[in-house]
């Protein structure tokens, strides 16, 4: 029904109907009106135009478009704000995500170095029955004031 409607619309816009044609026509109100708008358009006069008409219209739009290609781009706002907005907000993410790792990673290899300190073997006894003996050896060397007031 659709199609025929739409055959019989340009039907109408490009030629005269036949009889059965405009009967069918009588039959839908809205192409009814559309014919006689056809009609009154097809009454009234054609416009006289100028023999170069086309080669004006056809310079007008070459004059717009080498206007626009001069203008070039410029700023405009409502377009630039949300997209920095939104590369703004991709940025401070990126950046959140990257410090939660790197402490997440801080945090992992020092749980690895306490396990390796606690699985090592604490010194046994023979090294601190000698600690003193060790402390000794790293102390600087003092002259003994009454060892060198006994020898002279």
């Amino acid at each position: 029904m659709k199609n025929e409607s739409n055959n019989l619309r340009e039907s109408l816009w490009r030629r005269k109907l036949s009889a059965a044609e405009r009967a069918e026509l009588r039959a839908q109100p809205d192409l009814e009106l559309e014919a006689r708008l056809t009609a009154a358009l097809g009454k009234i006069p054609a416009a006289p135009v100028s023999s170069n008409f086309t080669a004006r219209v056809l310079a007008a739009i070459e004059l717009e478009e080498k206007a626009a290609a001069r203008a070039g781009w410029h700023w405009n706002w409502r377009l630039l704000f949300p997209r920095l907005a939104v590369a703004a907000a991709v940025m401070v993410f990126a950046g959140v995500s990257i410090q939660r790792y790197e402490t997440h990673s801080q945090h992992i290899r020092l749980a690895k170095n306490l396990a390796t300190v606690a699985s090592t073997q604490t010194p046994g006894m023979d090294a601190l029955e000698n600690l003193d003996a060790i402390r000794g050896m790293s102390q600087s060397a003092r002259a003994d004031g009454e060892l060198l007031a006994a020898l002279q």
